[in-house]
């Protein structure tokens, strides 16, 4: 898989993106690669996903999983770990996805700063946008990040609290189920 040399558009981002086995982030005309999981990153986003995709059943609103596209910008499309969006165009859509009221990311060592600053900020230019969740699956942290009714973003730290409150889609979810089979691993990134 050969990456391209100079920046590029939206659409030949797309393009070229659509064609290769792996998936790729775009940002400000640059592509990056996606890189393997650590196992507690799964679990985590599958823990959400789950909890979410059955809190929202019969309701007008869908969770999706890290393997579909949000455009962010004419300049920006990321693969969040969990979103739910109520949009209608939204709903429809096969591949690329626009208007999300919630996004979870699950941080790691190696996306960490990104997605506390650069995505994030991104992100918060989506009008559709409610709540910005980010959880550490190491410490157990958990930050809601709730738009006001000015507009900004406050952050709501649910670390300590028993469930985790969504309130863009009027759920909660325990943190023992948000953290169901993380409790006690050891860190392994040999692979052994």
């Amino acid at each position: 898989m050969s990456l391209p040399l100079a920046k590029m558009s939206l659409q030949a981002f797309l393009d070229w993106e659509n064609q290769q086995p792996g998936r790729h982030e775009f940002y400000r005309g640059e592509v990056f690669a996606m890189v393997g999981a650590r196992r507690v990153h799964g679990i985590v986003v599958g823990n959400v996903f789950a909890a979410l995709k059955s809190r929202l059943r019969g309701r007008p609103c869908q969770a999706f999983v890290e393997s579909m596209k949000v455009r962010v910008a004419d300049d920006a499309v990321f693969y969040p770990d969990v979103f739910v969006t109520c949009d209608a165009r939204d709903l429809r859509t096969e591949m690329v996805f626009a208007h999300p009221v919630l996004i979870v990311e699950v941080l790691s060592a190696s996306t960490q700063a990104f997605d506390r600053g650069a995505k994030f900020a991104a992100y918060r230019g989506l009008d559709s946008l409610r709540e910005y969740v980010l959880i550490d699956p190491d410490t157990r942290g958990v930050e809601v990040f709730r738009r006001n009714e000015r507009g900004l973003f406050e952050l709501h730290d649910q670390g300590g609290a028993a469930a985790l409150t969504l309130a863009s889609v009027d759920a909660g979810i325990p943190m023992d189920e948000v953290f169901e089979g993380v409790q006690g691993e050891a860190r392994d990134d040999t692979g052994a």
